[in-house]
């Protein structure tokens, strides 16, 4: 199943696009929003990144039509640097960028995709990694950490109040056999608190997930390298989907316009509509936040977008 690509019209609005500017979907997936960018582009260049190599290949196969603008680079977006430099992917005399997009959110190749384990909706081995080649797996964390550790896990990953109760419960059910044992066992030590709006499980998963793939590490490294590759002008499009990651990102934007680098363009968070929510019920967490690399002359006015 291909990815749906969330808030599209909104992004290309925002990425204001020149049909000879040079653009980093740093977040391929299955290029969903890549292809709206690349068919806009004429003597201009796209710049796609993926780490999941089975999503970068479908990608590939989607931007045929358009592969005389479009590089593929099999890469986390934490190495956006050594992309603009040359150093990764082989691409010299790149320009500073006119645009970059990640969209932190997980595919739907890997949420549909019962062997990669990202899912609750049936019995699948416990993995969750994005890029298969890196060795920690959702596995290792649930069946091998201490009790302690993994409570932790649960309350600074995904804010999940019963933490400890989990935690708890899991290694008391150990070996826990795959994601659906897992969820069985999460949802039986969970408290209900009035109506559930989502499943049990959900943010037990999500820690899982972020911590298997490192996710705050590498959204840090691209909010503090990405500023630098872009340019006068360019603007910086970041999709989240849950608290933790959008906070991490507001207040990036905030520290790098109080330092009078970039714009933030968006005062309040721009939302998926009901109708996109309808059509695509995964969009209806995300948030999106956008700013502008500012020129040097720039920096004095910036303070009244702040």
């Amino acid at each position: 199943m291909l990815h749906t690509p969330v808030l599209a019209a909104e992004v290309i609005e925002w990425l204001r696009i020149r049909p000879e500017g040079t653009y980093v979907d740093a977040t391929a997936g299955t290029g969903g929003h890549a292809v709206e960018i690349a068919r806009r582009l004429t003597r201009g260049r796209l710049v796609v990144l993926d780490r999941d190599a089975q999503a970068l290949e479908i990608a590939r196969e989607r931007l045929k039509p358009y592969q005389d603008r479009v590089v593929l680079v099999h890469a986390e977006f934490s190495r956006i640097g050594e992309v603009a430099s040359g150093e990764l992917g082989g691409i010299r005399n790149l320009p500073a960028f006119d645009g970059v997009l990640a969209d932190l959110g997980v595919s739907s190749l890997e949420l549909d995709s019962p062997e990669r384990g990202f899912s609750f909706r049936w019995a699948a081995p416990l993995d969750m990694r994005m890029n298969p080649d890196t060795l920690l797996t959702a596995d290792d964390i649930v069946n091998h950490w201490p009790e302690k550790d993994l409570a932790d896990l649960l309350y600074l990953k995904a804010e999940e109040r019963d933490s400890r109760r989990i935690a708890r419960a899991i290694v008391r059910a150990r070996p826990i056999r795959d994601t659906e044992h897992l969820a069985t066992v999460v949802a039986g030590a969970r408290i209900a608190r009035g109506r559930q709006k989502l499943q049990p499980a959900t943010k037990t998963f999500l820690a899982l997930r972020i911590a298997v793939n490192r996710e705050e590490e590498e959204l840090e490294q691209f909010l503090s390298r990405t500023p630098a590759t872009l340019s006068s002008g360019g603007r910086w499009v970041i999709l989240s989907y849950h608290s933790l990651e959008d906070r991490r990102v507001k207040r990036a934007f905030q520290r790098l316009a109080q330092e009078k680098s970039l714009r933030v363009l968006t005062k309040k968070v721009i939302q998926p509509s009901e109708e996109e929510i309808n059509n695509n019920p995964r969009s209806r967490s995300a948030k999106m936040r956008v700013a502008e690399k500012l020129a040097p002359a720039q920096s004095t006015a910036a303070g009244s977008w702040q």
